[in-house]
């Protein structure tokens, strides 16, 4: 088929749509807003997590999303949203004394990084890959990345308003969870609302808070939700004005050796989110869609160093809209097309912007404690789906050490100028000792094929 010419089809409920074919555009634009629902929570949750601007980040996810698909030429429906893969490195980064423009240099070799991987997949086959990071591996540096978080909820963002924290916390593992079909996965979003509305009901009830906000030091009487930002902007124009750091949000990045390593680790995250999601939709579509493995990592890693030269957020492949495609059976690329539109109008509202910015911080308390905790249950997630055996003491002692050392945030001072940290020295810790004990053991699997979408 021609890139965008699409076979008009409308067939009645629960049966498919393929990838190449589209509803009547009526039908197709509903779909596509689902698709935009779905993946709104997290794409600017992440970023405000990171330090980033939302508003941008939402119009690159458009932007990134339409490259994506015309890269993997139609064949690969997907929604690029922000990835998490990249919140721990961005912490250690930002307690280092890094800022935003050293955030996104050091993202946008991450990315290219992976671009490079996409384009060996492509013309080598994925079993390179397989090879060097088996599910062992895998699972161990995702599990490393999303509980080295733990303080960063503790430290920042529980404090701000614990009972606030709480009680959008539990909400969003009920929504998770006992909501049918598709509420469940825009739980995110749902929480982020609950979360609003609690904090405004207590404003109302119990008055200002005193806590500690983010990025101060002190203590201070405020309310939990403040509207000004809101009323003061735009309702069209391009993202604009100065993060919390004081960088621009559209600005170029900076680079540094030091932060770059932090964040590489992202990138092993984001070859498993990856080569999982193009599993997992040639499992519902029923095509081989092997063929375009490579093109759809390099595509990523593409969108990733492409958002970054901007100041925006990186991206991955979002599970929550394989969801979508689950209960809608419509698996039509034009839908996505749709969608990247629509993000890309909203990261044109400035006001849409500032009602994000002005999320509270007992509310983003609340999300990211479960956020966080469920990207290191993805590694557990890909050592189960892949029988890891640790009764076998290459995967029991070789995934050991590198794991306390993510979590714990250990740090190995080389010279006075230079240290690997946490997350960065897990990882290689994780992938050298394993093979340093390694003698023909795959690990898990006998195939080591990275089975995973994300729970997010």
């Amino acid at each position: 088929m021609s890139m965008f010419k699409w076979d008009v089809v409308d067939p009645g409920p629960g049966e498919p749509v393929a990838p190449n074919q589209r509803l009547p555009w009526g039908k197709t634009v509903g779909v596509g807003a689902q698709h935009v629902v779905a993946m709104f929570g997290a794409t600017f949750v992440f970023p405000l997590v990171m330090g980033l601007d939302a508003n941008l980040a939402i119009m690159f996810s458009g932007i990134c999303t339409i490259l994506f698909l015309l890269i993997t030429t139609n064949r690969v429906p997907s929604y690029l949203g922000t990835s998490a893969s990249f919140v721990g490195g961005v912490v250690a980064i930002r307690t280092q004394g890094g800022d935003s423009a050293d955030v996104t240099g050091a993202i946008m070799i991450a990315g290219l990084v992976l671009l490079a991987v996409g384009v060996l997949v492509h013309f080598a086959g994925s079993g390179l890959i397989h090879k060097i990071l088996p599910p062992a591996v895998t699972g161990a540096v995702v599990m490393l990345i999303g509980f080295n978080l733990a303080p960063v909820v503790a430290d920042i963002y529980w404090p701000q308003d614990q009972w606030v924290a709480l009680l959008t916390a539990t909400f969003m593992v009920c929504a998770a969870v006992l909501l049918p079909g598709f509420w469940a996965r825009i739980a995110v979003l749902l929480a982020l609302v609950f979360g609003y509305l609690i904090s405004w009901l207590f404003d109302g009830v119990f008055g200002q808070i005193n806590s500690v906000l983010g990025g101060a030091t002190e203590a201070t009487d405020h309310d939990r939700v403040s509207m000004a930002g809101v009323k003061a902007a735009d309702w069209v124009g391009l993202p604009s004005g100065t993060l919390s750091d004081g960088v621009d949000v559209v600005h170029a990045p900076s680079f540094s050796m030091t932060f770059i390593l932090l964040v590489l680790p992202g990138v092993i995250a984001l070859i498993a989110e990856n080569t999982g999601h193009v599993k997992a939709v040639a499992e519902m579509t029923g095509d081989d869609l092997d063929p375009y493995m490579g093109r759809a990592i390099g595509a990523d890693g593409f969108a990733t160093a492409l958002a970054s030269l901007f100041g925006g957020s990186p991206t991955t492949t979002y599970a929550e809209n394989i969801g979508v495609m689950g209960a809608t059976r419509v698996y039509s690329t034009a839908a996505y097309y749709v969608a990247g539109v629509v993000a890309i109008l909203l990261g044109l509202c400035p006001k849409f912007g500032a009602i994000v910015n002005a999320t509270p911080g007992g509310v983003l308390g609340g999300i990211t404690v479960v956020l966080y905790g469920m990207i290191g249950l993805v590694g557990a997630k890909i050592w189960v789906e892949n029988r890891v055996d640790f009764g076998n003491p290459v995967n029991l002692v070789g995934l050991a050490a590198g794991l306390i050392v993510g979590i714990g945030d250990v740090t190995l001072k080389i010279t006075d100028d230079f240290s690997l940290t946490g997350i960065a020295l897990g990882t290689i810790l994780v992938i050298v000792f394993y093979h340093l004990v390694n003698r023909g053991s795959r690990g898990g699997t006998e195939t080591g094929a990275h089975e995973v979408t994300r729970a997010l």
